[in-house]
């Protein structure tokens, strides 16, 4: 292998490498770290908030950016349990009540992320003004939905969607590794996804080529949502119920996630396997620093640091 080919792998992984060096140190620091049980116990922990975080790498490569996200969580949470309560109400069975809570609150989450998508290419909105209002009204439409109280309608086994395990593993981590390949493929694989690269690149010059810019920015903005939606539905199901109070600050979880693993604010470059890794790297980051007793509020301040360092050495090699 040449040393140019090492400089470009080295550039690639430096966050991988990063990320190795933080698992020896609390391998040899933190009691019980590297068990099996503590593994998936962080791949169950992160399992939400990654699954958003990959919708939200497509939605930063494009371009644009969601800063609803959080309240996208907690609001298909409470929208889960407020139809399940009807179909309930109305004589459907259980199953039947949970199925159509379930792909309501996932296409009316996408529907709001498709509208946020049609204001910008429509009216020229920013989405990060968009979806900014979308949080507030997001926060305020699943408190005016359980009355300031969680409600709790669901059966006991709907708690495996977010708290179940499938041969040993964490249901969520499973489906956060489904999410993870299919997004990968997405992008990586599909005319789709070189789309997305080259209308966060350049849009006129994707314009210019033939691609359909707007309806680019819809889709993205639709997935995001859609797997937001996908991520309250397993909180709710985790929790069981509907609550308003939850993911609070999640879409700034995510979006550290996407940029620590090497996506540009700017658009037009980063990895799916980068935002895994940037998703990993800060599930085990807070999982080591609890094994090791540290004070939740030197927590916050080492987080913190480590975030900005890793960006900045990511950045420092990219820019080579």
């Amino acid at each position: 292998m040449s040393v140019d080919a090492v400089q470009q792998w080295l550039k690639r992984s430096v966050m991988e490498l990063v990320l190795l060096v933080l698992c020896v140190l609390l391998a040899f620091h933190a009691d019980g770290f590297f068990t099996l049980g503590n593994l998936l116990n962080v791949l169950r922990n992160v399992s939400m908030q990654g699954i958003i975080a990959f919708g939200m790498t497509m939605v930063i490569i494009s371009g644009e950016i969601d800063l609803s996200v959080g309240s996208a969580v907690a609001f298909a949470g409470c929208l889960t349990a407020y139809l399940f309560e009807a179909g309930s109400a109305w004589g459907l069975g259980v199953v039947p009540a949970l199925i159509m809570a379930i792909l309501g609150a996932l296409a009316i989450g996408a529907g709001i992320g498709a509208l946020s998508g049609v204001i910008r290419v429509r009216f020229g909105v920013p989405t990060f003004i968009t979806t900014l209002a979308w949080m507030t009204v997001l926060t305020g439409a699943a408190q005016l939905i359980t009355g300031g109280f969680p409600l709790t309608p669901f059966p006991e086994g709907y708690n495996f969607l977010g708290g179940g395990y499938l041969l040993g593993v964490p249901f969520p981590a499973i489906l956060f590794l489904f999410v993870f390949i299919a997004t990968h493929v997405l992008m990586g694989y599909t005319t789709f996804g070189r789309a997305i690269y080259a209308v966060g690149g350049n849009a006129e010059a994707a314009r210019l080529s033939g691609i359909d810019v707007g309806r680019v920015k819809i889709s993205v903005m639709a997935i995001v949502a859609l797997l937001a939606a996908l991520a309250g539905i397993m909180q709710s199901a985790e929790i069981m119920s509907g609550s308003a109070s939850t993911a609070r600050g999640w879409e700034l979880n995510v979006i550290a996630a996407v940029i620590i693993g090497g996506t540009s604010l700017m658009g037009g470059e980063g990895r799916i396997r980068g935002t895994l890794v940037g998703v990993v790297f800060l599930g085990i980051l807070v999982n080591g620093m609890t094994l090791m007793n540290i004070n939740e509020y030197w927590q916050h301040v080492v987080s913190g640091a480590l975030i900005l360092s890793a960006v900045l050495i990511n950045r420092a090699h990219n820019s080579d």
